[in-house]
């Protein structure tokens, strides 16, 4: 066999010196940044008649977020543990976002050829990759281990095409398997993973199955790694640190039979859910970090090295969507604000309002905060269809057409990931900066997409294949 298995410290990286004093995980002042943003756009002409709509990233806010994630972890291991902390690239598939996290020392968690074209485009090194999938192709894993990115094997059947694979790849490789500690669902079924029946991972306590698991590791030398990942949104702190001291216990067992240290890593993935509420960053990497603690000590030891697959909590609060009011109306009693932001950029709050519900924020025209007596009314998209709503009789001071609609908290998994209902293109994506004399600076981060590429991705060129 062929397979080479780089040394535990060449994947993650090693973890700083505990940081001595924490790093708040609320941003400071994230409220009035965007304030100016929103001010600035209007100022500068990025939201307009001719560009009612726009999406913005606080680029302070991400590298805030980043480090309160590193520094959490840094402060709780031993010295020297192998920590990579690899973004969910699903949560906010941009190379710009990429880019700016890898500068804050992540690396990328991919989950198809796309994600991985994404990371290798931003410059993140395959040693700083983690390929997750349940449906991962002959050629997606040949292309990882040519490239030595990090793979954790969903199922029984890709670990025994692994075997075929390994045995002709001399390859850097960690190789891992993920399993579904089978611990419950959160308050959200559709993104539960450690459900009894989940479509994720080798299910731990079926029967034979812990068994299965411990002969599959004796007799594969070269698998090194534990996955896990019990959830994201709706998933309590509790339920998550169950998870990972199954894979600490599993882990241990296996090593023990080995009688060697065979397993030198667990992948803890992510999930930290967000608040939606308010502005508030609740629940905080730290506390993420203390309920692990409590529950898995010696996870942090330094008997093993970690990897994290974080995505929401380091993104979602920094995006938000402005779009201007273009119409107004009142039917059935119900005062109604149409804009051009809908289910196309929050595709989950349309869909699933209860839970996935959103904060709107009104601005005037001019961009500055509209105050007044609220009024129930609905924030409705622009796609043709009823439930096209980003918010139902919600108590707001009364819009009127060019007042400007703000929802904020879409950073993650809303315009970063368009939805292409009704042929609705793109619109562009600006990271934006402050200066400590409140000037606001803009970069493109994604160029809107022209509505004359739309034809062309809907086969314009062979109008007549069907005929």
């Amino acid at each position: 066999m062929a397979h080479a298995h780089a040394a535990p410290d060449s994947a993650p990286h090693s973890a700083p010196d505990p940081a001595p004093d924490p790093a708040p995980d609320t941003v400071p002042d994230s409220a009035r940044r965007r304030d100016l943003a929103v001010r600035a756009a209007v100022e500068q002409g990025l939201i307009s008649e001719h560009t009612p709509l726009l999406c913005l990233l606080d680029t302070a806010g991400i590298r805030a977020s980043a480090a309160t994630l590193t520094g959490a972890f840094a402060r709780a291991l031993a010295p020297g543990t192998p920590v990579l902390h690899a973004f969910a690239v699903k949560a906010a598939p941009l190379v710009p976002v990429l880019r700016l996290l890898a500068e804050a020392g992540l690396g990328c968690e991919v989950a198809s050829p796309g994600e991985l074209a994404l990371a290798r485009a931003a410059g993140i090194a395959p040693e700083r990759i983690v390929l997750d999938s349940p449906a991962k192709t002959a050629a997606e894993l040949r292309e990882a281990l040519a490239l030595g990115v990090a793979v954790n094997a969903d199922n029984r059947q890709e670990l025994e095409r692994l075997d075929t694979l390994v045995a002709r790849a001399a390859t850097t490789s960690p190789i891992g398997v993920r399993i579904n500690p089978q611990t419950g669902a959160g308050s959200i079924d559709a993104l539960s993973t450690a459900t009894a029946t989940s479509k994720f991972g080798i299910a731990l306590r079926d029967p034979g199955a812990r068994e299965w698991l411990v002969r599959a590791y004796l007799d594969r030398p070269w698998l090194t790694r534990l996955h896990t990942h019990s959830g994201s949104q709706g998933v309590p702190l509790p339920l998550i640190a169950e998870g990972v001291r199954e894979l600490y216990a599993l882990a241990e067992e296996i090593n023990t039979a080995a009688g060697r240290r065979q397993v030198d890593t667990l992948d803890i993935g992510g999930g930290l859910p967000v608040n939606f509420a308010s502005d508030t960053v609740t629940p905080t990497h730290a506390e993420y970090v203390d309920a692990l603690r409590e529950a898995v000590p010696g996870l942090f030891s330094g008997t093993y090295g970690l990897v994290t697959e974080f995505g929401r909590s380091l993104t979602a609060k920094h995006g938000l969507v402005l779009t201007r009011v273009e119409y107004t109306k009142t039917t059935g009693g119900r005062p109604i604000a149409l804009t051009h932001a809908g289910v196309q950029l929050a595709t989950r709050t349309v869909y699933a309002p209860a839970a996935w519900p959103l904060r709107i924020l009104p601005y005037s025209a001019q961009g500055t905060p509209l105050t007044g007596r609220p009024v129930a009314q609905d924030i409705a998209g622009p796609a043709c269809f009823a439930g096209d709503l980003l918010a139902a009789a919600r108590a707001l001071p009364l819009l009127a057409p060019g007042d400007l609609v703000c929802v904020p908290d879409t950073g993650a998994y809303a315009f970063t990931a368009h939805y292409g209902y009704n042929s609705l293109p793109r619109p562009a994506v600006h990271g934006f900066t402050v200066t400590p004399s409140d000037t606001v600076r803009f970069t493109l981060a994604r160029a809107a997409q022209p509505v004359s590429t739309i034809p062309e991705e809907a086969g314009a060129s062979t109008p007549d294949a069907l005929l």
